[in-house]
């Protein structure tokens, strides 16, 4: 990245990574790096950058500094556009950003990498449904009702936290379990969590299970702390193309990038690559 090149910052404070003494270090790295960041936005109390602002600009690259949910509002918010984007590790897991910079790249060395121009323009594949576009990873299953244990630590809220919990472990054993039926992959009973990873080799898929006291206790606590495959698990496969479906015909709940939303009972999901650019610094994209 040429270093005379100025550069838009997106943030949020919701995130996990950004509090403020975190985004000033983020721009001390800019400035020791020699780039210079013309507007930090604050998303969600600002408006995400649109394609049009960024050119009207004279905007080339945008950095974003969040979790993976807003990573993921704000690329597909940028669908299209001709510039550049940087993923910047600011979140809790930091699931785009290992994908795109190696498991052990911090903020420091990602900067660096970008700045010795050691990057590569990559559109990684994405796990696609009709409600969205995973890029770092999709769920789905009455497992997923952990996301509100979730947001109730992330607000330090001690009864929803309580509450949440006894919820989540009820759906997680008793709730509408989900296969693959299209291609069948897995038993036909259906598991309580299916995880999407896509990879430039298509969506890996894994099924996390819950049985017996044992299994249901690693199981709640790889999933409250959101280390998924922490929990027993199968490997399903390597595809382009599944059809999952609850085996109760209820609706399918699913966690697009972290982001809760749901689907009929029998959905589609294929790979597509993403649609605009981002910098990759390491080869597993």
């Amino acid at each position: 990245m040429s270093s005379d090149k100025p550069i838009w910052l997106l943030t949020n404070s919701r995130s996990g990574s950004n509090s403020e003494k975190a985004i000033e270090l983020l721009e001390r790295h800019c400035r020791e790096k020699g780039f210079s960041i013309e507007k930090t936005i604050a998303f969600p109390d600002e408006d995400l950058p649109d394609a049009a602002g960024l050119d009207e600009a004279g905007i080339g690259r945008l950095a974003i500094f969040t979790g993976d949910g807003s990573l993921n509002a704000a690329i597909t918010n940028l669908a299209g556009w001709g510039g550049e984007i940087i993923v910047l590790p600011g979140g809790t897991m930091n699931l785009l950003s290992k994908r795109l910079h190696g498991p052990q790249a911090d903020l420091e060395t990602i900067i660096g990498r970008v700045a010795q121009g050691a990057v590569r323009a990559v559109r990684p594949l994405m796990a696609r449904c009709e409600k969205g576009d995973a890029l770092a990873g999709l769920l789905a299953g009455p497992g997923t009702s952990w996301v509100s244990v979730r947001e109730a630590m992330r607000d330090f809220d001690l009864p929803g936290i309580a509450e949440g919990t006894s919820e989540a472990l009820a759906e997680t054993t008793g709730g509408a379990m989900v296969r693959c039926c299209g291609p069948q992959l897995g038993r036909e009973e259906g598991y309580p969590l299916i995880e999407f990873t896509p990879s430039h080799r298509g969506i890996q898929l894994d099924a996390f299970h819950a049985e017996g006291a044992g299994e249901v206790l690693q199981q709640s606590l790889a999933l409250l702390k959101r280390n998924f495959r922490e929990g027993p698990h199968t490997r399903l496969g390597l595809v382009d193309e599944v059809t999952l479906e609850t085996c109760d015909g209820s609706p399918l709940e699913v966690l697009i990038d972290g982001e809760p939303a749901t689907l009929p009972a029998r959905a589609k999901f294929t790979v597509v690559p993403c649609e605009v650019d981002l910098l990759a610094t390491h080869h597993g994209f």
